[in-house]
């Protein structure tokens, strides 16, 4: 008697890595992305390079040595030796987002860059997370006297003033200035594993979208719901993207399931006239 066996697909793939926020293996989760654009990516393959990289790191590095001597061998490592920096060339670029890429070309963005750059942090004892800075994602680390604040694109520790800066224009768009001021604290918390991965979706979603690539922003959103079920406007969006793409059925179960859940949308009105449209076109 032969046994059948069927891999996973890579949505189910990711969808096991992404169950459990206590088991969240970010690495993998994040390397798993590039997965709808390269097929045949072994992540596992990628998560020995990184663990390679990372015993090159250890070599260098005595296990009694302080805090502020592994941070700086980390950097040194990272930004001087490999070479990591920032894709100024072509930001947008999606291949900025799939990690099999930046360790390729030593490109990312600052997130794609943070995740590795926190792998080998934690491979080497240093408490670290990652920030959900509005516009620049950034890293911290925790120190004996307090913590530092991280640039992942350059390694650069940036003071209260230089975060100050840098938020000002985020806190005029969104009017949080004088009477509706935010305290900078509060956009220096340590981002979840599940919020590091919303994020690189999201970058990616809003690449696809602009260059109106359908299919791929679907994929992409295939995974936003997985990891985000209850995010009842990714659902709405997919929805969207799906009567772009002429798939009615599941364009209307997208937007009626945004509709069931969200009664104080403001949208709420116009997406239920274009799932009547939809229908009507299908007729």
């Amino acid at each position: 008697m032969s046994l059948n066996y069927s891999l996973p697909t890579s949505l189910e793939y990711f969808a096991a890595l992404v169950q459990s926020d206590a088991h969240f293996p970010l690495l993998e989760a994040a390397a798993s992305l590039a997965q709808d654009e390269y097929i045949d990516l072994d992540v596992q393959q990628l998560l020995g390079d990184v663990d390679q990289l990372l015993a090159r790191l250890q070599r260098r590095v005595s296990a009694d040595a302080p805090v502020l001597q592994r941070l700086r061998t980390l950097n040194q490592f990272f930004f001087s030796d490999l070479g990591f920096a920032g894709n100024v060339n072509n930001y947008y670029d999606p291949e900025n987002s799939y990690l099999n890429a930046v360790l390729r070309t030593r490109r990312g963005i600052p997130i794609s860059l943070a995740v590795l750059w926190m792998e080998l942090a934690q491979g080497l004892g240093l408490q670290v997370s990652g920030i959900a800075f509005p516009g620049h994602f950034m890293v911290k680390v925790l120190l004996p006297n307090g913590q530092v604040v991280m640039d992942p694109v350059s390694g650069q520790s940036l003071s209260r003033e230089d975060l100050s800066e840098r938020l000002e224009p985020y806190k005029r768009q969104g009017d949080l200035v004088d009477d509706y001021d935010v305290p900078l604290g509060l956009y220096l918390q340590a981002a979840t594993p599940r919020d590091i991965i919303a994020r690189m979706l999201r970058n990616l979603k809003e690449v696809h979208r602009t260059q109106e690539d359908w299919q791929r922003l679907i994929s992409v959103q295939d995974r936003l719901i997985v990891l985000l079920p209850q995010a009842w406007s990714e659902w709405r969006d997919r929805g969207l993207t799906h009567a772009e793409r002429g798939n009615v059925a599941q364009a209307v179960a997208d937007l009626q399931t945004y509709l069931a859940h969200a009664e104080d949308g403001l949208d709420v009105a116009a997406i239920a006239q274009r799932i009547s449209d939809l229908r009507s076109a299908d007729r």
